[in-house]
């Protein structure tokens, strides 16, 4: 047993049981008044957990962090065990986010083992789960309050939301579709020249453009503009606690800030997508003439007998799908970022890639179900 009370305040004591090194805090840590240094009181002992209890400590303030984290990474630079189930949730709470502020210069955890590490990513997901059923829920009850009472709804704040991420994005849209489309002329031309079969990329365009290019790549545009746009947003909210005002005046964030967002998001999404079609194709067009001879009148013809109601059909559910998905996920992930402008940015950054992986899936079943219906 050793004890180290480098101070009147702030004081440690450390006892060693088995591979336990158990450190116990008392006093009072103030930053004004020295503290305890962790290498002193450690000295030469390399233990496999160190288990962390702050019972006697009276009054504290950022020291007391400051010594908490210095063993934190002492632990993961040695491999032991941090042990902090014994701290109170707020101490833990504030350790983790000096933990984060400082991850790039703080060594990976290997002190858990693999069995510890499965029961906390499982358990991460249960809580990760249930939160984005509960948002869910709000949003769908949201829906039935608006239909229910439609003049209670901001229909001012949804026409200009319809206006950004409509109207404003259609230069983006247009472009990359345009692009998508010469791409896979290009691409068709190479292998269809080969077999005599020029005139069938009109049905590879049009049937490539209207079932699946035309929603993923305007969803893939959207969620890297209006996704991260709306998780930037609200989490900027979030962080100068304009949320928690609308909360305390008893206005629902979901029906204040979610639901005008997601409705616009729903209904400019399959427009969107028909004008990518339309730019697609249209790219298509300019390099099956320039590239094979085909006349525009000719191209028209061809993708006629391959393309009809039912596959621009599958396209535009498709692009309603992905407007909910990233309107759901940047909004979640803006109302889930920390107060802070680093917050903020990771918020609009994992709005992206969850929108865009969520997109993925739902293409994917949208092709087995589309496939088992015939369509």
């Amino acid at each position: 047993m050793s004890a180290n009370p480098e101070t009147a305040h702030a004081r440690v004591t450390a006892t060693t049981v088995g591979e336990v090194f158990e450190v116990a805090l008392g006093g009072t840590w103030l930053v004004t008044e020295p503290r305890p240094a962790w290498p002193k009181l450690l000295g030469a002992q390399t233990p496999a957990r160190v288990r962390l209890r702050t019972e006697e400590v009276e009054k504290w303030d950022t020291s007391l962090l400051l010594f908490l984290f210095e063993v934190q990474v002492w632990c993961r630079a040695s491999g032991a065990y941090c042990d902090t189930d014994a701290l109170p949730e707020k101490i833990r709470t504030l350790l983790t986010q000096l933990s984060a502020s400082h991850e790039t210069s703080v060594p990976f955890d290997r002190s858990e083992n693999l069995l510890t590490s499965v029961g906390l990513a499982t358990q991460d997901t249960l809580v990760k789960v249930r939160e984005i059923s509960h948002f869910v829920g709000e949003c769908v009850l949201s829906t039935v309050r608006l239909v229910r009472s439609p003049r209670r709804f901001r229909w001012g704040d949804c026409l200009d939301e319809m206006q950004q991420c409509g109207a404003m994005a259609l230069p983006i849209v247009g472009l990359v579709s345009l692009l998508v489309g010469v791409t896979l002329a290009y691409t068709g031309a190479i292998v269809l020249r080969l077999y005599g079969g020029d005139i069938y990329i009109a049905d590879l365009i049009g049937l490539s453009m209207v079932r699946e290019m035309g929603a993923v790549m305007t969803g893939v545009v959207l969620a890297g503009r209006t996704g991260a746009a709306f998780a930037a947003t609200i989490g900027n909210m979030k962080a100068n606690e304009e949320i928690d005002a609308l909360e305390t005046l008893g206005i629902p964030a979901v029906q204040f800030l979610v639901l005008p967002r997601l409705l616009a998001l729903g209904l400019m999404m399959p427009l969107l997508a028909l004008y990518a079609n339309a730019l697609g194709i249209l790219g298509g067009l300019i390099v099956a003439y320039g590239l094979l001879s085909i006349p525009p009148a000719a191209f028209w013809v061809e993708m006629l007998t391959i393309v009809d109601l039912s596959d621009i059909a599958t396209g535009v559910v498709k692009a309603v799908a992905f407007g909910l998905i990233i309107g759901l996920a940047g909004c979640l992930r803006g109302l889930q970022a920390d107060r802070s402008a680093a917050g903020v940015g990771r918020a609009a950054t994992s709005a992206v890639v969850t929108s865009l992986l969520l997109m993925i899936v739902a293409d994917a079943v949208f092709a087995v179900v589309f496939n088992v219906l015939g369509l």
